[in-house]
């Protein structure tokens, strides 16, 4: 087992509102925002897991949420300065920050550039008022191009633009309507995914009407068409980019690397080479508790659990994330990154090529490699059954 990459994810847990359809961890915001509280308690967070850095530096760091663009410039300033002087980090570090458009202001991008962050992903959604009204979003089509107008000069060395289809009562002519307004925008990134009703939602207990099965596959297969021809490159099941631009914090997600995660519920994932193990961790839940006082900050703890992935557990975990991509990889991945002997995963991988879902093939040093297919991309849930 080796040690892999290593990125950051912060959680803000604040927003305007709750979306129907969100089953993030968020909270509307009522009253100020305690930022200055709330980012010591981050760094005090990231203290506590200092130990499983292991002498790597920080490949990427993304502040997410919530809605991170609620917080001021010198609040990320302070966040990002106070995890440097912990954790180096590498030269070409990629640093996001979420925004969402109804929470804008003028100017305030390129404070987040003087602060450090060098990519922002604003959460468009949708290009047409009465879908973001269905949406319970904030912003208008109007403030989703300004935000945009912005990202591009704030001195960003990219910006990613989220957009959602098969929305309730949305046609083929919406979908790639909305596209093509996007794509108008020119971001180096777009973030192209179809609307799920997820548990624990307002969607999920009053479901809207949706588009039929066979209307979601022509938007999805028009939609990547027109993506292509715009030069915009599938590089993930969601995500599209310019040559180069790809979102290296979700690269390293999809590559299995590792992560610590800071704030209100985030998630972490951690190698442990010489234990043989992989960690996972999530921190308290709610602001309330996360944020709740101490006698001592020795005596804190932000932890809500961790707990070893078992072994049987991992070909899954490991496939989850790698297949999610479009590039080939090298087979030696699997055991280097899970300690596992490929042979746990011959017999899956045998049913799999038979299927037509996975080719193999070898890189030009004669290394064997696998490449999903596109039947296997287009059925990949069943793909990932495999390995369970």
């Amino acid at each position: 087992m080796i040690l892999p990459a290593l990125s950051l994810y912060v959680h803000i847990p604040w927003c305007v509102q709750k979306c129907p359809y969100c089953d993030f961890n968020s909270h509307s915001q009522k009253g100020e925002i305690p930022e200055s509280d709330y980012i010591q308690d981050l760094l005090n967070d990231l203290k506590q897991d200092l130990h499983y850095v292991q002498g790597r530096y920080l490949k990427s760091i993304f502040i997410g949420g919530g809605t991170p663009s609620l917080m001021t410039e010198k609040a990320i300033a302070d966040l990002l300065s106070g995890i440097k002087k912990m954790i180096p980090f590498e030269k070409n570090i990629e640093i996001t920050l979420e925004a969402n458009p109804g929470t804008v202001e003028t100017g305030r991008f390129k404070g987040y550039v003087r602060a450090g962050v060098n990519r922002i992903s604003i959460g468009i959604q949708s290009m047409q008022n009465d879908k973001l009204k269905a949406l319970g979003r904030i912003h208008d089509a109007d403030e989703a191009i300004k935000a945009a107008e912005q990202a591009k000069t704030s001195g960003l060395n990219s910006f990613n633009l989220d957009l959602m289809h098969g929305l309730p009562g949305q046609s083929l002519e919406d979908a790639l309507g909305d596209l093509e307004k996007i794509i108008a925008l020119k971001p180096k990134h777009i973030s192209w995914y179809q609307l799920t009703i997820e548990e624990n939602t307002q969607f999920h207990s009053r479901p809207p009407k949706l588009p039929e099965d066979d209307a979601l596959w022509d938007i999805q297969e028009q939609g990547h068409l027109l993506l292509q021809e715009a030069g915009y490159q599938q590089y993930e099941i969601s995500g599209y980019s310019l040559e180069e631009y790809q979102c290296q914090h979700n690269l390293n997600y999809w590559r299995f690397g590792d992560y610590l995660g800071i704030g209100c519920g985030a998630h972490g994932k951690i190698t442990l080479p010489v234990q043989n193990k992989i960690l996972r961790t999530v921190k308290i839940k709610h602001p309330k508790g996360y944020m709740a006082p101490s006698e001592t900050e020795q005596t804190k703890s932000y932890l809500f659990n961790k707990w070893s992935v078992a072994q049987d557990e991992l070909p899954f975990e490991f496939f989850m994330n790698r297949l999610r991509l479009f590039e080939a990889f090298n087979q030696s991945e699997f055991s280097d990154l899970t300690g596992l002997s490929l042979k746990v995963v011959d017999q899956a991988f045998d049913k799999a090529k038979k299927q037509g879902l996975i080719a193999h093939s070898l890189t030009q040093n004669n290394a064997p490699q696998w490449q999903v297919t596109a039947k296997g991309h287009r059925y990949l849930n069943d793909l990932l059954e495999l390995f369970v």
